[in-house]
């Protein structure tokens, strides 16, 4: 997942903006009780997020992968005062770590957590979305592109995680490697289609910029 050699990777991290007290405090918890805390966006990513989402300033934000609730409060960070991050995971054991960690924030009232299939939630939320963050199963990537294209305000900015694939998308293709090949699949959408522009950043796993045209 990482691409810098170490060195230089430490280097950017000790020169970007450090992560609030909360959010070590909630990598720490993950790490204890939570199984694959790897999947956790982390100080530096986190901080990318935070960064785009002030940039954009949204008023209505979608998470798809909400796993124990990180990038949510970094992609919070930007909301607008009366601003709405609605976040959807299909675990529903984590719900209460999120909201714990949620509520603790400061940014409580403007969460709305969605437990179940994505591909099911989304039709049924009659909103207008500025910034999109995709961080769940690969295969079903290209599918919620498709559902939230059209719910995307002009302008709107989809944050793609995991582009990169831990590098699998510059090696030979095992056909039986359904994750990759979606990934595969869903950089070309995003490169091909003509109502985004994208550009694909080699950071951390890969994070793709599309922006609605």
């Amino acid at each position: 997942m990482y691409f810098l050699p170490e060195a230089l990777d430490n280097y950017v991290v000790e020169h970007s903006e450090q992560e609030p007290e909360l959010l070590q405090q909630l990598t720490r918890e993950t790490y204890q009780k939570v199984l694959q805390p790897i999947m956790l966006s982390g100080p530096y990513q986190g901080r990318v997020l935070s960064m785009i989402s002030k940039l954009v300033n949204p008023k209505s934000i979608l998470e798809l992968g909400t796993f124990t609730g990180y990038a949510t409060l970094c992609l919070a960070e930007g909301l607008q005062k009366n601003g709405i991050i609605h976040t959807v995971d299909i675990n529903e054991e984590l719900h209460d770590f999120q909201r714990k960690y949620f509520d603790k924030s400061g940014f409580g009232e403007q969460i709305n957590q969605y437990t179940g299939n994505a591909l099911d939630i989304i039709p049924e939320l009659d909103v207008m979305f500025d910034l999109v963050f995709i961080d769940a199963d690969k295969p079903n990537y290209s599918n919620y592109f498709h559902l939230i294209i059209d719910k995307l305000n002009p302008g709107g900015i989809i944050l793609s995680d995991n582009v990169l694939w831990h590098g699998k998308v510059v090696e030979e293709l095992n056909e039986k490697d359904i994750s990759t090949k979606a990934v595969l699949d869903y950089n070309t959408l995003l490169k091909e289609d003509e109502r985004i522009e994208t550009v694909l950043l080699p950071i951390r796993d890969g994070l793709t910029i599309s922006r609605k045209k």
